[in-house]
């Protein structure tokens, strides 16, 4: 079968290339699954460059979020049969025609949900979700986040909504805030000109900023912090822009504030059974009510990589790139 490969740690877009694997066989409590189109993420790209917290040996395979129909299972498998269409998130290696999942890690997807949504379910709408239950904020606090356009920043904010949460989303650019706006998604202002600052406080009414949540690093984390009331929480969730975040200390001393990371992977594989049920219900009837909504920009095959990393990183895009055999 094919699958993309590379042989050492680098530019995605020039190692990854399209090899001839042996097509895997399912060992016990595993299922083999063809893959039918799978999200390209910013952590799946840092691991080919081997800048993220998993390195994988070589040669590797690459790519972590599915949806496939499964093909066979191994033994003692028994909530699983071949036919059946599901998605998973955190399975390395589903860049490629068919991949082996251990069955806890395989979702069966209801039927109307479409292809393109269910392979996106897992990863970021759960991060997301998942992220946004563990700042214990009740409804009607107020919170603010930047990379707002982002994949989860979009989730966030949409998902915040539902609960009564109120959102500030801050962007790089001006024409951000025109893309969110289409999507529904308001309070989002752009720190690409002068008093943005203000601005900010014009869309609170004054309320304390409870939580920050910071995903783009440099002085992008310093802004977030300086917005942040006393007692406030300023929580990690990723470094889009620099691996070192600017935040001047005097917002940490005189406003008591706590500084915490946030890695999906990590809180889900903790995360008992009864909580991660409850949440993804709760995903399911905001995918079925229209609540949250997963676009996708573009979709490559696997012979295209370069071109699709390269639309992954294009400013501006509106919805996830996607790969497929």
């Amino acid at each position: 079968m094919k699958a993309l490969i590379h042989h050492a740690f680098g530019n995605p877009a020039e190692i990854l290339t399209v090899e001839d694997v042996p097509t895997p066989e399912p060992g016990p409590g595993e299922a083999r699954v063809r893959l039918i189109v799978s999200p390209i993420h910013n952590h799946d790209l840092w691991t080919v460059t081997g800048n993220y917290g998993f390195k994988p040996e070589m040669p590797a395979r690459s790519g972590t979020e599915a949806v496939g129909i499964v093909e066979a299972v191994g033994e003692g498998v028994e909530n699983l049969q071949p036919g059946t269409r599901v998605a998973t998130g955190g399975t390395f290696g589903v860049w490629a025609e068919q991949f082996v999942a251990k069955d806890a890690a395989l979702i069966p997807v209801p039927d109307g949900i479409p292809d393109d949504v269910a392979a996106q379910l897992v990863a970021m709408p759960f991060s997301a979700i998942s992220l946004l239950d563990s700042l214990d904020l009740a409804e009607g606090d107020w919170m603010i986040q930047n990379a707002a356009n982002g994949a989860v920043g979009r989730l966030v904010a949409q998902l915040a909504a539902a609960r009564g949460i109120n959102v500030v989303g801050l962007v790089r650019r001006t024409d951000g805030i025109g893309e969110l706006e289409a999507q529904g998604i308001g309070r989002i202002v752009a720190t690409d000109t002068d008093g943005w600052q203000e601005r900010v406080l014009e869309t609170t009414g004054g309320a304390p900023l409870k939580v920050g949540v910071e995903s783009v690093g440099g002085p992008a984390a310093g802004d977030v912090m300086s917005q942040l009331a006393e007692n406030g929480t300023l929580v990690v969730f990723g470094a889009m822009a620099s691996p070192t975040m600017e935040i001047g200390s005097g917002d940490v001393i005189f406003k008591q504030a706590t500084i915490r990371g946030f890695w999906g992977s990590k809180v889900s594989a903790a995360m008992p059974a009864e909580d991660r049920g409850r949440l993804m219900r709760e995903l399911f009837a905001r995918l079925s009510d229209g609540t949250i909504t997963l676009p996708v920009e573009a979709t490559f095959s696997f012979d295209q990589i370069a071109d699709a990393v390269r639309a992954h990183f294009t400013p501006g895009r509106s919805g996830k790139v996607m790969l497929k055999p």
